[in-house]
């Protein structure tokens, strides 16, 4: 096991004296080719090329000598400082921080940070990443090969959005570059990078300061979801689907969160699709309905929360939408669900008002694999001054899930 592990991290200032030190006693070196190529790595120690940290992780715990570890920015943030503490190499590390990458990115454009999601993108996690930047205002994304500003643009389609694109920070090939996310997908870029993406049409963020990593501190005062529905148009009536106790059970079963993509077919007042995007994932709102939109569209500014609307009538509007993790079918019963699971989301939630109907939609998900769940709930509305009752709702609710696969 190697003697003493010291992890610096670079991000194109002169190094310190801690890392000049722990360098001159270097018996091993690793990090990325323009690590290796700094005068002050000794000529004699032995050289790793970092590309897979876990396999760099394996020759440094069995070096017998002294190691450093180069990272780009702060390797304790997203950095491979993680990696390194894994128990299975047993290492005990040293860092010499330095500013993260996101940090020197936020710099070199003049912004505040604080209230900024920031995200690590690879393959793997590139449509997840995507989804975040549909969701939030400001994101900070982490690339790799594979998985850039060009990918990301590709899959951010529908959605504008600014691109501040930070190419190879702290070298002297450094690039910064301020482009709308339609462009982005033209260029070829150099790794690594850091993109910034900015916009959409959620709360402005406020002038005071918050207080919460990730958060910004114009946010709605309202509390909790699911509320009953206020405020409706003169001669609107509220159907069995846009029962606000029909939406909590249908939010409880659908679980989204930071990083899903949620559809909401249907969605009438918008109720489910704002409070999903309030809790975190990004939303796409399907209604064909007449003034859908200006409704949907403005419940989401007053909330703070960001979706997409797409007006069109399912199942045929589904089929250039991208892939949703979980969906809500508020509307269209046994046809648009098939539609729907064709697309093989985790969850999908829809309901009822006969058994009948139940019936086909119930049979449709199993047909399709799911596990289906189907409940009968029945509220009924009272008056708390004088007990009276207000209303009455009777509506099944069909919960589906995906079988996990081993």
């Amino acid at each position: 096991m190697a003697d003493r592990v010291t992890v610096i991290g670079w991000d194109g200032s002169p190094l310190t004296s801690a890392a000049r030190s722990a360098l001159s006693a270097a018996t091993l070196v690793a990090g990325a080719a323009h690590h290796l190529a700094l005068p002050e790595v000794p000529p004699t120690a032995e050289r790793i090329r970092l590309g897979s940290l876990g396999l760099a992780a394996r020759r440094i715990a069995g070096h017998r000598g002294t190691a450093v570890v180069f990272a780009d920015g702060d390797p304790g943030f997203f950095g491979v400082v993680r990696t390194l503490r894994a128990p299975e190499h047993g290492l005990e590390v040293e860092v010499v921080p330095a500013v993260s990458s996101v940090a020197a990115a936020f710099a070199r454009a003049g912004m505040p940070w604080d209230d900024a999601q920031v995200v690590v993108a690879h393959p793997r996690t590139l449509r997840r990443a995507v989804n975040v930047c549909r969701a939030h205002p400001k994101v900070a994304v982490l690339t790799s090969p594979g998985a850039g500003p060009a990918e990301l643009a590709l899959l951010l389609d529908g959605v504008h959005r600014t691109f501040v694109v930070c190419e190879e920070l702290g070298t002297d090939r450094e690039q910064v570059s301020v482009l709308t996310s339609d462009k982005a997908a033209d260029h070829s870029w150099r790794d690594p990078n850091v993109v910034i993406v900015i916009g959409g049409a959620g709360q402005a963020p406020a002038a005071d300061p918050g207080w919460l990593l990730g958060q910004s501190a114009a946010h709605s005062a309202d509390r909790g979801w699911a509320r009953p529905q206020t405020g409706a148009a003169e001669g609107e009536v509220e159907g069995e689907g846009e029962s606000a106790l029909l939406h909590a059970a249908q939010l409880a079963r659908l679980g989204p969160r930071t990083g899903d993509l949620v559809w909401d077919i249907g969605t009438g007042s918008g109720g489910v699709a704002v409070d999903a995007a309030a809790l975190g994932a990004a939303v796409i709102a399907v209604d064909a309905a007449p003034g859908a939109r200006e409704r949907v569209t403005a419940a989401a500014r007053k909330r703070g929360v960001q979706l997409q609307f797409v007006a069109g009538r399912a199942p045929h509007v589904l089929e250039s939408l991208p892939e949703p993790d979980v969906v809500r079918v508020g509307g269209g019963g046994a046809e648009v669900v098939a539609a729907v699971a064709d697309r093989r989301p985790e969850r999908i939630v829809s309901h009822a008002s006969t058994r009948d109907e139940a019936e086909a939609i119930g049979r449709v998900l199993t047909e399709h694999g799911y596990d289906v769940e189907c409940a009968l709930l029945q509220a009924v509305g009272l008056d708390p001054r004088t007990w009276a009752e207000q209303d009455r709702s009777v509506v099944f609710l069909l919960a589906a899930q995906r079988p996990v696969t081993r």
